[in-house]
């Protein structure tokens, strides 16, 4: 059985290089612009841009949501936006959920940070929500993101072929999920 409390009661999570916090409308305006990154977008699949006005809509709408996670990652000294991330698609009867992040620029990559929010996110999602599952999906070609995930005990579960079309090229999308009794902390 599963703590929907733990949906309704958005988390504060600290790390040591990032702090997890309930995505607001204060971060509309990074929110937005991340999705204006062409390589971000590359790596989510993201083909449609958010116009600003659905950016404010998102940002201000996720502190009522009670059945899905919206985090904004930060950096722990300066405040600064580096990403979100998202605990969705909840399914209570199966203890399991979908997880995404996005970092909001690639000079984030390659630092930790996605590892270490991932593994917030997850010891939150078993310990707190009482998860047993959690999946997600990734395009075969965002190595460096299959590499965290499988950092933190995700494994491949599957294969959607030829599922993304980006610039002429299609491309593999993964299935990837982690239980409870696998999941890895740092």
């Amino acid at each position: 059985m599963i703590n929907t409390s733990a949906l309704r009661e958005k988390p504060t999570l600290t790390g040591e290089r990032v702090h997890l916090v309930p995505l607001g409308p204060e971060h509309t305006d990074a929110y937005f612009t991340a999705g204006l990154d062409e390589e971000v977008r590359r790596l989510t699949g993201t083909h449609r841009h958010l116009t600003y006005a659905e950016a404010r809509e998102w940002c201000a709408t996720r502190a009522g949501s009670t059945d899905r996670l919206d985090l904004a990652i930060l950096a722990p000294g300066d405040g600064r936006y580096l990403g979100e991330l998202s605990v969705y698609a909840v399914a209570a009867e199966n203890e399991s959920a979908g997880y995404r992040i996005a970092l909001s620029a690639i000079e984030f990559t390659g630092q930790g940070l996605g590892r270490e929010a991932t593994q917030l996110v997850l010891e939150y999602a078993f310990e707190h929500i009482g998860l047993h599952r959690v999946w997600l999906h990734v395009y075969a070609f965002n190595m460096r993101a299959i590499a965290v995930y499988r950092s933190c005990g995700f494994s491949v579960e599957g294969r959607m072929r030829d599922s993304l079309l980006w610039e002429g090229r299609r491309h593999d999308e993964l299935l990837m999920g982690v239980l409870r009794s696998g999941f890895r902390r740092s």
